[in-house]
């Protein structure tokens, strides 16, 4: 698995890389089983403290998509093609996702543009940031895909 890390992000480094490991067992890139890099080894590629690592590798347990032993290091025990999520996991998810819907309304993006976005991450297309609405010809926006007048 590539790991894309952007230091210059308001994302602590940490959030990311439990973020890239996440999108990567939901997308079947790491599938039950597979390791992942060892802390050490991880912090060494990129110049980070160990105790970054760790804490993305603490949060990925703690979520129950990876365990972590003495013999195998840390490896993938979540898998999106066999897994069901749980019903305490998916009343979670749905308040996150509440709050990450009325974040992008707040900051004006319409409905209709929230559910553009929506279907263009689950095609994989979450970078393409025109969240225009097609046939309705040009337009313009500010960075946040509002309209500008």
């Amino acid at each position: 698995m590539d790991l894309t890390l952007d230091p210059l992000s308001p994302v602590p480094l940490s959030h990311q890389i439990r973020d890239r490991v996440v999108e990567a067992i939901g997308r079947g890139e790491l599938r039950r089983g597979d390791a992942l890099a060892s802390v050490r080894s991880l912090a060494g590629a990129f110049g980070i403290n160990p105790a970054t690592v760790s804490r993305a590798y603490d949060q990925l347990r703690s979520e129950g998509l990876v365990a972590t032993n003495a013999k195998s290091g840390t490896f993938v025990v979540g898998d999106a093609a066999l897994d069901t999520a749980t019903p305490a996991f998916c009343s979670d998810w749905e308040s996150r996702l509440a709050t990450l819907l009325e974040e992008g309304r707040a900051h004006g993006l319409t409905a209709e543009q929230v559910v553009i976005a929506c279907q263009r991450a689950l095609a994989g297309n979450e970078h393409d940031t025109d969240l225009g609405t097609e046939g309705n010809g040009p337009r313009t926006g500010d960075r946040h895909g509002r309209e500008t007048r």
